[in-house]
């Protein structure tokens, strides 16, 4: 029943059952070193570090960092599209900060 579900029929010839196991453990080995070798030829991940050396030139920004630039952003296009002054940009924002959950809060109080 193995040899006919794992299709080990056409080149195995054996009838014992280690003689099954030994050949089945075989064929599951080779399937392996096949994969892996698959794997090393065609996945980029898998090329000498390389993908871990593009990920490395990345940094990490913590959140406080990016809310600060997305508030930024926000600042410049108001100015520029909607023609605002100052002290109103500052009034939607504030009023943006006040509106976040508390747990965001906390860490935007250098913006506020």
């Amino acid at each position: 029943m193995n040899k006919s579900f794992l299709k080990l029929a056409k080149e195995f010839q054996g009838r014992s059952y280690d003689s099954m196991v030994s050949h089945t453990s075989i064929v599951f080995t080779r399937y392996i070193m096949l994969t892996l070798q698959s794997r090393k030829n065609n996945n980029v991940r898998t090329i000498g570090g390389f993908f871990y050396q593009c990920c490395d030139e990345l940094q990490d920004i913590k959140f406080c960092e990016v809310m600060n630039l997305i508030i930024d952003i926000l600042k410049n296009v108001l100015t520029e599209k909607l023609l605002l002054s100052k002290d109103i940009i500052h009034s939607i924002i504030d009023s943006f900060i006040a509106t976040l959950p508390c747990y965001i809060k906390e860490k935007l109080v250098f913006l506020s």
